[in-house]
C-alpha cells in the first residue's frame, strides 16, 4: 500500500511540476524570415503589427474576438453634438515601461511625430479628418493649427473638419500608440528585451497599467522558413503558435490546422503618373484583355473586387469578363483619342518580384497584352526588396497585397485617396475624393452605399487588377492556448494570450 501511495505521489509532483513550467516557459512563435521594423510610425507589414500589439498601446485597442474598439490608455470619452469635436481623458496609471507618465501630451506628442512631415508615415493620411492635419503633414501648414489640443495631463480633444463615427477603429491602428521619444520604451503589456539572430524576445511590462491582466511572462517570435523543422517543433510541443510556415501533412493534430478568410485583397495597380497609363481609357483596355479565369486560378478565393465583402457592405460589380477582340478595338480607340496612330505600339513595363508565382502572373499578361498590339516588359527585383522599390520604380505595372486595418471599407478605399500617404498609384480622382468626403459626413446605410460607389469609380477608371483575397494559416492547439481567436485582420493582440496544459490522462501503473 505504502508503494502505491508513493508512486502517486511521485506522479503528483511531476505534474505538478510539469504545469508550473508550462505557466512559466516562454510562450514561443514562429513566424517567416524578413527584418522587422519595430516602429509603430513607419511599420506597415501585417507581421510587425502582430508584435506590436505587445509592445504599443494608444487610446483604443482591438478586442480580439472582434476588432471592435475597446478602450485601452483611455479612461473616457465623449463627442460633441455636432460630432466634431472628441475628448479623451487618459488613465489616471498608465505609465511607459520606464515609469514615466503617459499623459494627454504623451499623446499629442506620438501623433505630431507621426504627422510630421519629415517623417512620411504611411498611414498618417489616416487623421486627415483632424483639422490642420492635411496642411500640416504636407508641409502647408504650421504644428500651431492642427486641431489636436491638450486641455490639462489627462484631456486631449480632437477638432475634426468632419464628422468621422469610425474614428476609434483608427486609433487602435499601432501608428496611433503612445511613443516614448526612447526607441527602448513602450507602453503597452510587453517590453522588447532582446531582437537578435532572427528571435525576438518579448518580457512581461510590469509598470503597464493592466499588467494582473496579461497572464504571459515571456513570448519568443522565432524567425524561421523551414517549414519541416517548424512542423517537428510544434509537433513536440516546443512551439504554441505557427504563422503560415508549416507543413500541413505533417501536422498531427489536424484540428491545430486554422485556415480563415482575411480583410485583405491581392491585386495589380497601374501607376497613373505618364502617359498613356494615366488615362483610362487605355487601362480599361488591356484588363479587357486579361482571361481572368487563368490568372486567378491559383486564388484559394478569386477576387472579383478589390474590397472583401463584409457582413453590411454591397460590393459594386467586379471584374469578371475578358474579351481579346473588344480589347484590340479599346485599344485602337484609346490611341485614337490620344491622337496616336493606331498602328504605333504602346509599352508597358511590368514589376515584378522573382517568385515563381509572380513571374507565372507577369507572363500570362504579357501573351495577353501582346496577342492586341502592347510591347510588354518585365523587370525583376528580389522578393526581399520588392515593396520598397516600388515608389521610386521606373514601372507601369505593381502588384500588392493589403490588409484591412480596420474592419471597414474606408481602411482600403483610402490606399487611392489623392492627398493619401498610402497612394503610390499616383492616382488622381475628384469624383471618388467627393465620394470619401461624403462617407465620412453619413452613418450606417447611407455611408456604406457612398463607401460602394467609390468602389466602382476605381473598378471602372481601371486603376486595379483585383486577384484574389488571401486566406490565413495558422497552427495553433486551441485547447492550449487562449485569448486567440480568429478574425478577419489576422491580428491578436498579445495581452490576452495564455497557456493551458492539455488534461493528461495519468495511466494505471500500478498493478493489483
Amino acid at each position: 500500500m505504502w508503494f502505491k501511495t508513493f508512486i502517486l505521489l511521485v506522479v503528483s509532483l511531476f505534474f505538478s511540476f510539469q504545469l508550473c513550467a508550462t505557466e512559466q516557459q516562454p510562450f514561443v512563435i514562429i513566424d517567416s524570415e524578413h527584418n522587422y521594423n519595430l516602429n509603430p510610425h513607419t511599420a506597415s507589414y501585417s507581421s510587425e503589427a502582430q508584435v506590436l500589439t505587445g509592445l504599443y498601446e494608444g487610446l483604443f485597442s482591438y478586442n480580439p474576438k472582434t476588432l471592435e474598439p475597446l478602450p485601452a490608455l483611455l479612461s473616457n470619452y465623449k463627442v460633441s453634438r455636432n460630432k466634431l469635436r472628441w475628448t479623451f481623458t487618459v488613465l489616471e496609471n498608465a505609465c511607459f515601461s520606464n515609469g514615466e507618465k503617459i499623459t494627454a501630451q504623451s499623446i499629442k506628442d506620438s501623433w505630431m511625430n507621426l504627422l510630421h512631415p519629415k517623417t512620411q508615415a504611411p498611414f498618417a493620411s489616416l487623421l486627415d479628418c483632424v483639422k490642420g492635419v492635411y496642411e500640416y503633414r504636407t508641409g502647408k501648414g504650421s504644428a500651431e493649427d492642427v486641431g489636436i489640443y491638450v486641455q490639462n495631463e489627462n484631456r486631449i480633444m480632437l477638432v475634426l473638419n468632419t464628422p468621422a463615427e469610425h474614428l476609434p477603429n483608427i486609433l487602435c491602428h499601432h501608428a496611433f500608440a503612445a511613443v516614448h521619444p526612447d526607441a527602448n520604451v513602450y507602453s503597452g503589456p510587453f517590453v522588447l528585451e532582446s531582437y537578435q539572430n532572427g528571435i525576438l524576445k518579448l518580457q512581461k511590462n510590469p509598470l503597464y497599467h493592466d499588467e494582473k491582466n496579461v497572464a504571459l511572462q515571456e513570448i519568443h517570435i522565432v524567425q524561421s522558413d523551414n517549414v519541416d523543422e517548424n512542423t517537428y517543433l510544434f509537433n513536440i510541443g516546443s512551439v504554441d503558435w505557427i504563422i503560415s510556415m508549416a507543413n500541413l501533412d505533417s501536422v498531427l493534430d489536424r484540428d491545430s490546422i486554422l485556415i480563415s478568410p482575411e480583410f485583405a485583397t491581392e491585386y495589380l495597380f497601374f501607376k497613373a503618373d505618364k502617359f498613356p497609363w494615366n488615362r483610362a481609357d487605355f487601362r480599361n483596355a488591356l484588363i479587357s484583355a486579361v482571361p481572368w479565369e487563368e490568372l486567378r486560378k491559383q486564388a484559394f478565393v478569386p477576387a472579383h473586387n478589390f474590397i472583401y465583402p463584409l457582413n453590411d457592405y454591397f460590393s459594386p460589380i467586379g471584374i469578371t469578363d475578358w474579351d481579346m477582340e473588344e480589347a484590340k478595338i479599346m485599344l485602337n480607340e484609346a490611341k485614337k483619342a490620344a491622337n496616336l496612330d493606331v498602328s504605333e505600339k504602346v509599352e508597358i513595363t511590368i514589376a515584378i518580384s522573382d517568385s515563381e508565382y509572380m513571374m507565372n502572373q507577369a507572363e500570362i499578361l504579357k501573351n495577353s497584352w501582346e496577342q492586341i498590339g502592347v510591347a510588354v516588359n518585365i523587370s525583376k527585383t528580389p522578393i526581399s526588396r520588392y515593396l520598397d522599390s516600388i515608389e521610386g520604380w521606373n514601372a507601369d505595372l505593381f502588384s500588392y497585397t493589403w490588409i484591412g486595418d480596420f474592419a471597414d471599407p474606408l481602411s482600403f478605399l483610402e490606399l487611392f485617396r489623392s492627398s493619401s500617404t498610402m497612394n503610390e498609384s499616383k492616382w488622381v480622382n475628384q469624383e471618388y475624393d467627393s465620394l470619401l468626403d461624403q462617407a465620412s459626413k453619413k452613418e450606417g446605410r447611407e455611408r456604406l452605399d457612398l463607401l460602394a460607389q467609390a468602389e466602382d469609380i476605381l473598378l471602372s477608371d481601371g486603376i486595379v487588377l483585383p486577384i484574389s483575397h488571401p486566406v490565413t494559416l495558422n497552427i495553433l492547439n486551441m485547447d492550449v492556448v487562449k485569448g486567440w481567436y480568429s478574425n478577419a485582420l489576422d491580428i491578436h493582440p498579445m495581452k490576452y494570450f495564455s497557456r493551458e496544459k492539455e488534461k493528461s490522462v495519468i495511466p494505471n501503473i500500478v498493478r493489483k
